[in-house]
């Protein structure tokens, strides 16, 4: 048998003070994460590394896992921490929210910086520290807290331009199906109305012929009675 790492340790021991409230609870706040944010999911921050991710995914699936909680939504949260696991994996998923957690950075530090000016103290203080002073402020809980509540309006707004752009994607799509639908229709129609067309033809040219001949008795008949 492999020898336990302390990894494995310490994970054990945690599960046995688990009870059965706290397994509870877990389910809940997952499952009341911002569904747009998988770091939320996984209650990491936004410089976690892969080996943190898998790692802290490993402690709460046992958390919540159905087989171990009895919560009626254990295996909702269980899937929900699934799903966050594997966007954080997967390079392109992860690059996409931490771009947007770069474009919320650049954002409060402009909002930053213009506070700064009025604050004639801490403009002294930021530029003799030569920006310590403020990587110690992006570090503090305030700025965490204000980061956080801005990546999530980034990526709210960006979902919403997706979902509407899809909806105008939808909507064509639906316009070009119907144009296409009736054209195909009116071919249809076209097409039938040349088979009949050409069904009756005989009719049509019988009919004639029998025309034609009627017409020319009557001619005669008429000449004839001209002479008299």
């Amino acid at each position: 048998m492999a020898k336990e790492t302390d990894d494995d340790l310490l994970l054990k021991s945690f599960m046995a003070e688990v009870s059965e409230v706290e397994r509870d609870n877990e389910v809940k706040r997952i499952l009341g994460c911002f569904k747009l944010n998988p770091f939320d999911h996984l209650k990491l921050p936004f410089n976690a590394s892969t080996d943190d991710m898998k790692r802290q995914y490993r402690k709460l699936s046992l958390l919540v896992h159905p087989d171990k909680c009895k919560h009626p939504q254990a295996k909702e949260a269980f899937g929900a921490l699934a799903k966050a696991q594997q966007l954080l994996l997967d390079p392109q998923e992860r690059g996409y929210v931490l771009d947007q957690v770069n474009a919320a950075k650049e954002e409060l530090r402009a909002k930053r910086k213009k506070e700064l000016k009025k604050d004639n103290a801490s403009r002294i203080k930021a530029a003799v520290d030569e920006g310590k002073y403020e990587e110690q402020y992006e570090r503090s809980e305030e700025f965490q807290v204000q980061l956080k509540m801005k990546v999530h309006e980034i990526l709210t707004e960006k979902e919403w331009r997706r979902r509407k752009m899809q909806m105008r994607i939808s909507e064509e799509e639906g316009r070009l199906k119907k144009d296409e639908e009736e054209t195909k229709e009116m071919w249809k129609r076209k097409r039938e109305h040349e088979e009949k067309w050409e069904e009756t033809r005989e009719t049509r040219v019988s009919s004639w012929r029998d025309f034609m001949k009627t017409g020319k008795k009557v001619r005669k008949i008429k000449e004839l009675c001209s002479k008299f």
